[in-house]
Order: C-alpha cells, then structure tokens, then sequence
C-alpha cells in the first residue's frame, strides 16, 4: 500500500533532494523553469507518494501557464526514486493528479516529455503550441480534460502572470476540498508502465 498526499510545506525538502537525484544538475536552468518562477504551483495538484515506512518514493508538480491568453496545467517535474523505478508509481501519481485536475475544472494539460510514454495518458503532440527554446516540439505533449479544450489554442507558452491567478485558483477549490485529502492506493503490480522514462528526461525540460 501507498499513500498519496498533497504535497506540504514540511514534503518540500525532501520533494527537492528527490528532483535533485532524479533530474541532471543545474535542472533550474531548464526552459520550464523560465515559466515557473516566482509563479506559484497549483498546490492542490502537487502531490507526494509514501510507502508504509513513511519513505517519500515519488513527487509531481504542477503550474499555471497560458496560452493564447488561455489557462494551461504545466505538468512536472515528476520523479520516482531510482530504487522504485519500473514499479508504475509514476503512473498512479499521473491518474491520480490529472483526475484531480478534471474534478476542479481543469481543461487542458502541457508537459515536455516523451510521447511513446505520456501517449498511455491521453498525451499527444501539440503541433502549434510552442514551448521556449531549446524545446524540442516533438516533445511538446497535451491532453484535454474536457473535449475541444486544445481546440483553437495555440502559439508560445507564456509565464502566467495575472495579480488574480491565486485568487482563481482559489475559486476553482472551493467546495473540492475532498480533493485535498490523502488517500492509499494498492501497488500497481499490473500496470508496469516503465517510471525510468517518468523519472528521467521528460517532464522538465
């Protein structure tokens, strides 16, 4: 059994040290990183895997960006520790989040990442959406949580920037509070969905 939890102000060293030992040195200097700072993350989507020892195995994150003036989900970065990589932990904390996401009113989603793994999440190429450089496009992935949300949006993706997106965000949890509750989940012992590729060179170019 594991427990997936909203991530806390307590997680956030040990969400860190993880991103740290999963992701290449100087990580922050990744064009993602351009649209996440000083931004706040989505915090009720930012969410942590334990074991039963209370051992912290796996972490995603998300952010608010824009597109076409258009809110966008920027997910990642998402890691799994090296020693329970393989084990579809990535996977859970993937459907776990995005349903959530879906519940709160979400409609598109954004990631960098490879689509041979993220496709198994609805993920496909956004051919007109046009991440910073050195991105490559054919990693530039979305995924509608409501139909037609990509449908029309395109162009760069920009840092958000609205003096009210807190303020929204707060609007779009209120009465979700449910949403904020940890809840166990089994292992996947059938659903090996390969987390190396989770954990490795996807979500946080």
């Amino acid at each position: 059994m594991f427990e997936i939890c909203p991530e806390t102000a307590a997680d956030e060293p040990e969400v860190e040290a993880l991103y740290d030992l999963c992701f290449a040195p100087g990580r922050t200097a990744l064009s993602s990183y351009r649209l996440r700072e000083g931004v706040p993350r989505v915090a009720d989507l930012c969410l942590v895997l334990r074991d039963p020892s209370d051992i912290l195995l796996a972490a995603i994150r998300f952010w608010p960006v824009r597109v076409a003036r258009r809110p966008v989900l920027l997910l990642g970065p998402i890691a799994v520790h090296p020693t329970a990589q393989g084990e579809g932990l990535g996977g859970l904390l993937m459907r776990d989040s995005l349903a959530r996401a879906r519940r709160l009113g979400w409609g598109r989603v954004l990631l960098v990442g490879d689509a041979p793994y993220y496709g198994r999440f609805g993920f496909s190429r956004l051919d007109h959406v046009v991440m910073p450089p050195p991105t490559n496009p054919d990693r530039v992935l979305g995924l509608e949580l409501r139909p037609g949300a990509w449908v029309g949006v395109e162009g760069p993706v920009m840092r958000e920037t609205s003096p009210g997106v807190l303020e929204g965000m707060a609007e779009m949890s209120r009465g979700a509070n449910v949403l904020s509750a940890c809840i166990t989940v089994d292992h996947p012992r059938e659903d090996i969905d390969g987390d190396q590729s989770a954990a490795g060179a996807s979500t946080d170019q």
